[in-house]
C-alpha cells in the first residue's frame, strides 16, 4: 500500500547529547505528553520488573494470561474496550489480549506486542535483576520491554487528553514465539485488526550500532520445509549397483548440496536444514523437532528425513525458491524416491513507500526530540514477527521497542536509560498519526 502521508524533509544529523533546542518544535500538547513520560519513568521500570517476574513461556498459558491481566486493568482505565480472546484447546495456546478505542479523527492505528517469551517454567532464567543502567530477565528485551513502551505511551497520551477522538487498537498476542497452528485461527483477530487499520506499529526490540539507530520497514518471511527420501535397503557391498542404488542418505546429501550450490547467494534468501535423521529405521516427531534413527554400517540406508526453514523478502521470492527446490528434489538418484513438502509460516513484510513514509514521520519526531534520524534496518538481519501478518493490508513500521541485547538467551538485558526515550517516540508518533 502507498501512504498518502507526505514524506518529511531531510533532517540534520543530531547527536543525542548535543540537543539544547530539543522540544522547541513540539506543540503544547506534545510537551505535556513528554512531561508525563518523564514523570512516570520510574513507574514504567517497576511495572516491567513485575511482569518479567511472571513466567509467560508460550507453553505456560496460565502465566501468559497472568501477564495479560496486568495490562488489562490499566488499558481499561484509559478508556479501551479490553477483551481476552481465547484459542481452541487444540492449539494449546493461552490466547491474546486485544484493546479497542474508536473515534473519528486521524489514522486508525494498530499497536502490536506479545505477552509470551521463549523461557518456559523449567528454565533457570526466571527473574528481573537490575545492574546499574541495565537489567536482565526473561523477555525483558523481547518483548515485555516493548509492551511497556506501548502501555506508557498510551498513558502519556491519555494524561494529555490526546486519546480523545482517536481509533487505536492494541494487540498483545500470547504465542508470538511459537504461534499456534493453524495460523488462520491463531492470527485471525490480528489480521482482522490490520485490515481495519491505517497504520501498524510493532514494538519488538529496537536496533542500534555504532552508526546509529534503526527502525524496520521490511521483514523476511519464515516458513518450513520437510524432505523425505526412501532408498532400497540391502547389504552395503551392493551400494551404487543397478539393483540397490545409492541409498537414502546419499540422496539426501545430494539434494542438500544442490540447494547449497544452486540457491545460495540470492539477496534476502536463506534456507537452513535444521534437523536430519537417516538409517534403516527412522522416527521423527515434528512437534518436538526430534527424532531417532537405527542403522548399521553394512546396511544401505532406507530412509532419511530433513527439516528446515526458508526466509524471503517477498512472496514471489518464496514461491520461486520453492519451485527451484522441488525441481532439485525431482532429480533424485537411481533407486531412490524423494519428495519435499512446505509448511505454513510467517509471511514477509516487503518494503513499501507507505512503510517508509511512517519512518519519515518518526524522524520528524526524532528531530523535534533532538535525536538523530533513524535509518531503515537491513531486513536480512531481522527475523519474522506478528507485524508481517498485517503488512499486506496497511502501512507498517516495526522494531520500535526497547534497546538491549541477548534476546532469547540467558543474558537477555535491557538498557533502562533508553526506555523513556522509546516511550516518548511512540507516544508522539501515535499522536501525529492520529491528528
Amino acid at each position: 500500500m502507498t501512504s498518502r502521508l507526505i514524506p518529511s524533509a531531510l533532517v540534520p544529523l543530531l547527536a543525542l547529547a548535543a540537543a539544547p533546542a530539543a522540544g522547541q518544535q513540539l506543540s503544547p500538547q506534545e510537551q505535556a505528553i513528554v512531561r508525563s513520560v518523564d514523570a512516570h519513568a520510574a513507574d514504567a521500570v517497576n511495572f516491567l520488573e513485575r511482569i518479567v517476574n511472571i513466567n509467560s513461556g508460550t507453553l505456560n498459558p496460565q502465566g501468559v494470561r497472568e501477564v495479560g491481566r496486568h495490562f488489562q486493568a490499566p488499558l481499561d482505565s484509559l478508556g479501551f474496550d479490553v477483551r481476552w480472546i481465547g484459542m481452541p484447546d487444540s492449539l494449546n495456546r493461552a490466547g491474546h489480549l486485544f484493546a479497542y478505542r474508536t473515534g473519528t479523527q486521524g489514522r486508525r492505528v494498530l499497536l502490536i506486542g506479545h505477552l509470551d517469551t521463549v523461557f518456559e517454567k523449567d528454565d533457570a532464567f526466571q527473574r528481573f535483576v537490575r545492574e546499574g543502567r541495565f537489567a536482565t530477565g526473561p523477555g525483558v528485551n523481547d518483548m515485555k520491554g516493548g509492551d511497556v513502551v506501548i502501555l506508557y505511551a498510551l498513558r502519556a497520551l491519555h494524561a494529555a487528553g490526546a486519546l480523545e477522538g482517536t481509533t487505536v487498537t492494541v494487540a498483545l498476542t500470547g504465542d508470538e514465539e511459537s504461534a499456534g497452528r493453524p495460523l488462520e485461527i491463531s492470527r485471525r483477530h490480528l489480521i482482522e485488526a490490520g485490515r481495519n487499520s491505517g497504520a501498524a506499529l510493532e514494538f519488538e526490540t529496537g536496533s542500534r550500532d555504532s552508526l546509529g539507530e534503526y527502525a524496520v520497514v521490511a521483514r523476511r518471511s519464515s516458513s518450513g520445509w520437510t524432505l523425505r527420501v526412501r532408498g532400497r535397503t540391502g547389504h552395503s557391498s551392493g551400494v551404487f549397483g543397478e539393483g540397490s542404488g545409492s541409498g537414502a542418505i546419499f540422496e539426501a546429501a545430494r539434494t542438500l548440496n544442490a540447494f547449497h550450490e544452486e540457491l545460495r547467494g540470492e539477496p534476502n534468501l536463506t534456507f537452513n536444514p535444521g534437523v536430519i535423521v537417516g538409517g534403516t529405521d527412522v522416527e521423527y516427531d515434528p512437534q518436538r523437532s526430534a527424532g531417532t534413527a537405527f542403522g548399521k554400517t553394512n546396511v544401505i540406508a532406507q530412509t532419511a528425513i530433513v527439516t528446515g526453514d526458508i526466509r524471503t523478502l517477498t512472496d514471489e521470492q518464496l514461491q520461486r525458491t520453492r519451485e527451484r527446490m522441488t525441481a532439485i528434489v525431482a532429480r533424485h538418484l537411481p533407486r531412490t524416491e524423494a519428495e519435499i513438502t512446505f509448511g505454513e509460516g510467517y509471511p514477509s513484510m516487503p518494503p513499501t513507500e507507505g512503510n517508509q513514509a511512517l519512518l519519515d514521520v518518526l524522524n520528524t519526531v526524532n528531530c523535534d526530540l533532538g535525536t538523530a534520524p533513524m535509518q531503515a534496518f537491513d531486513p536480512g538481519r531481522r527475523g519474522a514477527a506478528d507485524v508481517s501478518f498485517v503488512a499486506p493490508y496497511t502501512d507498517a513500521l516495526a522494531g520500535l521497542g526497547v534497546h538491549g541485547s541477548g534476546a532469547h538467551g540467558p543474558n537477555e538485558r535491557i538498557d533502562l536509560e533508553t526506555l523513556p526515550l522509546q516511550i516518548k517516540r511512540a507516544a508522539l508518533l501515535i499522536y501525529r498519526l492520529t491528528r
